[in-house]
């Protein structure tokens, strides 16, 4: 190129232009940690380099893969270079000009007007490149793409816009140059960029130099034996792997095998579930390496979905370096290595939980959710993630107080075949409900289920060591000890209507009045044999689904098939029976109905599944007002 050529002009996404100028206006103190994220960013570039190399002759060189950083003291320049993948043109405006990941656009809503958003999480959504405002009121990008001859120079003050022209005598890979702000000089300082690169850098893959200096000589971890590491070693690795500002894992897992496979592995759980923040699901994945040269940095397959939020490396000599995502699913040692850690992370929580209730309570209820969704997906090991499980229970006075459902059948009646749960709006919605008064009565603890996606995994595991896992509200519930129970569908067809014959003929015309007036919104009305106090109660029928699980899945989707259930009423409730004594006078009928509409409306309520809130406020007005007239005193 003989000819200088003007440099084309390009303004940034609108999320981008906020994003930089949260950045740029100083909104965290930390600002090292643009360093950081540069660094990782350069490494990401040999990383793809490198891969490349392995399936492309042509891209092979004996140029070593390293990072260099460059202070310019004075002219307040830092520069950060990598022989990388580098970029071409199109991937200039893709890759700086445009948010790609809507993981960026997750950071930015959290992050803006919230002074005290961690800092660590940028590197988490894709924005650490733009981290570079932070220290930087100039930056260029000077960069050639390994499969192209021209280089490209990219340049932003922040302030919306971009430029990129074509710039030669330029190496393959990247140099970012940060043009300081005039209080941040101490970044073209040597102590001070040593003291950066060793806390947040030293695990790096590649040789980080500063200068002719090479900063990161740290030995690969997971390869040492357990025994001659430090705890701080394990801090180390762990703030390199994850980026979140964590000074410790709440725990981690060392793990090596030599036979008939090799490999090792380092799994750390961090201290804080993002998920439950509202930062949407986790994405990142597992380092892997073959013979101690990563292959992937993100690779999600090498454990099981439920297990996402672990970070770690795991290397191993007996994969081929030039692997694809693709082929790995079909590689023998990949497989049985996911299924090696898989067991042990899992052998590990049992025995936490074995061994430290405690501890393991903290961890459940930052990961419980994620790890309870192993039910529906890991058949192999569903027994073990079912003993992980905890559930709050009627035994507690709150949803903090979690059960394991072993635990539940230690305690449980030696004549009890079923395990009983109860779902609901919140825990103490739940313990108001009149399906528990039974339940009560004999002393039987029943599982509170406020999260729907609890009662999703109890209904999907249907199961545990031979007791069937129930909902209170259903038909199909069997008592300890209730022989009635234990009859066979014929004897309890008999036994129903021998029932039925014993009832008393105002009893039953109360049942008549209130099946005429709900004929179209339950299934039945009948004699209950479960409550003690409460005057009726919402019961399903056989076979279908509890009344919460209903009521979550029709709230997916409008045209959900809900069943209609069974209005139980208890003869013995003072209420009821008032309304018998009124059942012989025609003239009560209507009141009598009215009374009967009003009862299955609140068992909706206490259900947490009530409709019509027009017609339910304007059946209790009519009778308060019926009421309110005859203890009227006549007005003349």
């Amino acid at each position: 190129m003989n000819e200088k050529t003007a440099p084309e002009k390009f303004t940034f996404q609108a999320e981008i232009k906020k994003l930089l100028d949260l950045l740029s206006h100083s909104l965290y103190q930390n600002r090292e940690i643009a360093i950081r994220e540069l660094i990782s960013n350069a490494s990401d570039a040999l990383d793809k380099y490198r891969f490349l190399s392995l399936t492309d002759e042509s891209l092979k060189d004996e140029q070593p893969l390293e990072i260099r950083l460059e202070p310019d003291k004075e002219n307040r320049v830092l520069a950060i270079c990598d022989n990388g993948v580098g970029m071409t043109h199109d991937e200039l405006i893709e890759n700086i000009g445009t948010i790609a990941h809507s993981g960026s656009l997750d950071f930015l809503k959290n992050a803006q007007g919230d002074e005290k958003e961690e800092v660590s999480l940028i590197g988490k959504f894709g924005v650490g490149f733009y981290s570079a405002f932070m220290l930087a009121d100039k930056v260029e990008v000077l960069t050639r793409s390994c499969r192209e001859e021209t280089g490209w120079k990219w340049e932003s003050d922040g302030s919306g816009d971009f430029t990129i022209e074509p710039q030669e005598d330029i190496g393959r890979g990247t140099s970012i140059r940060l043009h300081l702000r005039k209080d941040l000089d101490e970044y073209t300082q040597d102590t001070r960029l040593k003291y950066i690169l060793n806390k947040y850098s030293t695990f790096v893959p590649y040789p980080i130099k500063l200068g002719e200096e090479l900063v990161n000589d740290q030995k690969p971890i997971w390869i040492e034996p357990k025994t001659q590491l430090t705890q701080e070693q394990y801090d180390g690795f762990y703030q390199y792997l994850a980026h979140n500002g964590e000074e410790s894992a709440r725990w981690h897992l060392h793990l090596s095998s030599d036979s008939p496979f090799q490999f090792h592995a380092i799994l750390y759980c961090p201290q804080t579930n993002l998920e439950l923040m509202g930062f949407g699901r986790t994405e990142h994945g597992i380092s892997l390496c073959a013979k101690r040269i990563l292959v992937q940095n993100d690779n999600r397959d090498l454990l099981p979905e439920y297990l996402r939020f672990l970070y770690g490396l795991v290397d191993s000599a007996d994969l081929p370096l030039n692997i694809s995502r693709e082929s790995l699913q079909d590689n023998t040692v990949f497989r049985k290595i996911k299924k090696v850690l898989t067991k042990r992370v899992l052998s590990h929580l049992a025995s936490m939980a074995k061994d430290d209730e405690d501890k393991y309570l903290e961890f459940y209820r930052q990961f419980g959710s994620a790890l309870r969704e192993g039910i529906g997906t890991d058949f192999e090991n569903r027994d073990t993630l079912a003993k992980l499980l905890r559930f709050p229970s009627s035994r507690g006075t709150s949803e903090n107080e979690l059960v394991s459902l072993e635990d539940y059948l230690e305690k449980a009646d030696e004549n009890q075949k079923q395990i009983y749960y109860l779902g609901g709006n919140d825990f103490h919605t739940i313990s108001r409900n009149p399906n528990l008064e039974i339940f009560r009565k004999k002393g039987i603890e029943v599982f509170y289920l406020p999260d729907p996606m609890d009662e999703i995994v109890l209904s999907n595991l249907a199961k545990f060591e031979e007791f069937d896992i129930v909902s209170i509200d259903s038909a199909e519930v069997k008592l300890p000890g209730d022989e009635k129970a234990e009859a066979d569908s014929d004897e309890k067809e008999d036994d129903k209507k021998e029932e039925q014959e014993a009832l008393s003929p105002e009893f039953e015309k109360v049942l008549s009045l209130f099946t005429d007036e709900l004929k179209d919104d339950v299934e039945s009305v009948t004699k209950s044999d479960r409550l003690t106090d409460s005057p009726c109660c919402l019961v399903m029928p056989e076979g279908a689904i509890s009344s919460q699980l209903q009521k979550v899945l029709s709230m997916n989707n409008k045209d959900f098939p809900t069943s209609k259930r069974i209005l139980e009423i208890n003869p013995d409730a003072e209420l009821i029976k008032r309304l018998c004594t009124l059942s012989s006078n025609a003239d009560q009928h209507a009141f009598i109905k009215q009374c009967g509409r009003q009862l299955f409306w609140n068992a909706s309520l206490m259900t947490g599944i009530a409709t019509s809130p027009e017609e339910i406020t304007s059946n209790i007005q009519s009778m308060m007002e019926e009421l309110a007239q005859k203890r009227s005193p006549i007005i003349t």
